[in-house]
């Protein structure tokens, strides 16, 4: 075993990635990405010592200390005419995207960025400068981030939500989590789902994070890199491997596909096949959830919440009944199903934990299966009036709006909820957060027309939701 605590993360979710649960039951997310760097990268114009090296049809270019004309004139083919063929391509189809802007190049071609702003794009920072942060110090890179910030409010009217450096250095994602403000970083190629990290900061706290990783496999980037793609059949046929591959995975596990590219690659005409090819092809499939990456994050957030490993691991040490008091509340007034859980532990993170907590619970008999329907309060009921809710389902069901009912809808309300009680002898039961007052009515006529069998089970698999939900916020506390 090894005493010094390393750094890196090479187990991530392990051997049972959680289930995405992407909108619409997708089996996997797409998400494109527009890198828009040009304007932004090294010249002795923007006064850096040499030209650009990178990312460019000269492959193995070197730098010079003056003017390299051709290297920026192909970098000015990305913002004169790539980029515009590529955003058209996602305005005719209707697809959305995200948008890397670069600080500089976003200030001397907003019109661009307008462009995609107005086809509902997502534009995240990619920093102040295309430029390698490595060797930079961190006060430096420190005011290039505050002046792309500064810059993206200016030219989008907001501050971004989503960061990618690219080039970026040790100190970055401090950087990024002490500044705030951000939903999400994609400085990350290391997993195929979002995760949540714990990022140190100078004042020796720290701050949960999310990550959405992004891709330099899935990339346009290697038609300019030794062992590359040379025709947009080898690219149109390498994306078309990795969807069918996280497709395939998809029917169990859902994860999430991103691609790379950049105005100045695959907007040349040679190039730009293969990204139609792909579109027309994943368009013969259903269940396939094409997004921009913010998406992604507030979808995380909000089915994937943050939860505190210490916390987990506190938790796991605990003896049985210590154990079982600390949970007794997530199923409702049913401690019955944390004692269950316990012999089970230690558990990996929230999602073992839940599942575990829900085997327990279907392992039980109906008639125990009922008393724990049956604890449960009725929607906007006489509980609610008294006063006589959990905290947990007072709070639950004040965040759908059911304590602001109009005198209408309550009274709506109460005769299903009377109607629904008549035929099955039991209250109806839903998760309210993931619901509206709109919704939850609509769910509670239609669910009337199942048979007893079917709401039984469909009641359950609610009260694992609203379970799922009370661990996560038990543990992110």
């Amino acid at each position: 075993m090894m005493s010094t605590p390393y750094p890196r993360d090479l187990i991530g979710y392990g051997r049972n990635p959680p289930h995405a649960d992407w909108p619409g039951q997708a089996r996997v997310a797409v998400q494109f990405v527009l890198n828009y760097e040009e304007g932004g990268e090294n010249c002795v114009l923007h006064g850096d010592a040499g030209s650009e090296q990178f990312l460019s049809e000269i492959v193995g270019a070197a730098s010079f200390p003056d003017r390299h004309l051709s290297m920026e004139s192909i970098y000015e083919y990305g913002s004169r005419v790539g980029g515009w063929r590529i955003l058209r391509e996602f305005e005719q189809r209707g697809l959305p995207l995200t948008v890397f802007g670069v600080g500089m190049a976003m200030q001397r071609h907003p019109e661009f960025i307008h462009a995609c702003q107005e086809s509902g794009h997502e534009i995240a920072s990619h920093g102040w400068r295309w430029i390698h942060y490595q060797n930079l110090p961190i006060e430096l890179e420190r005011e290039h981030l505050h002046r792309a910030v500064a810059i993206h409010t200016e030219i989008c009217g907001a501050p971004p939500l989503g960061w990618y450096t690219g080039r970026d250095s040790p100190n970055t994602r401090q950087l990024v989590v002490e500044h705030g403000g951000f939903a999400y970083d994609a400085d990350y190629y290391g997993d195929d789902l979002p995760f949540w990290t714990e990022v140190g900061l100078s004042n020796g706290q720290t701050r949960p994070h999310l990550i959405v990783p992004y891709t330099l496999d899935a990339n346009d980037m290697r038609f300019a890199t030794p062992q590359g793609f040379n025709t947009s059949e080898h690219f149109f046929q390498y994306l078309k491997d990795s969807f069918d591959a996280l497709y395939a995975e998809g029917e169990v596990a859902p994860k999430m596909m991103s691609i790379g590219m950049h105005c100045r690659l695959l907007g040349r005409p040679g190039r730009i096949r293969a990204l139609q090819r792909f579109l027309d092809y994943i368009e013969g499939f259903e269940r396939v959830w094409v997004c921009r990456r913010l998406d992604i994050a507030e979808h995380w957030r909000r089915r994937h919440p943050y939860f505190s490993k210490a916390a987990l691991d506190r938790l796991n040490a605990l003896p049985e009944a210590a154990f079982a008091d600390a949970l007794a509340d997530i199923f409702e007034h049913s401690p019955w199903v944390a004692a269950g859980t316990h012999p089970r532990a230690p558990f990996a993170d929230v999602n073992a934990l839940h599942r575990a907590m829900c085997a327990v619970m279907r392992a039980a008999d109906s008639a125990e299966q009922l008393k724990l329907i049956q604890a449960h309060p009725e929607l906007a009921g006489k509980a609610a009036i008294r006063g006589e809710l959990t905290a947990h389902s007072r709070q639950e069901q004040q965040g759908a709006g059911l304590n602001a009912c109009s005198p209408e809808e309550f009274e709506l309300i109460q005769s299903l909820n009377a109607a629904y009680a008549a035929r099955f002898g039991f209250p109806f039961i839903i998760a309210v957060k993931d619901h509206t007052r709109a919704t939850i009515i609509a769910a509670m006529k239609r669910r009337l027309d199942h048979d007893r069998d079917r709401e039984f089970d469909e009641a359950l698999t609610q009260i694992e939701r609203i379970a799922w939900y009370r661990l996560y916020a038990k543990l992110s506390a």
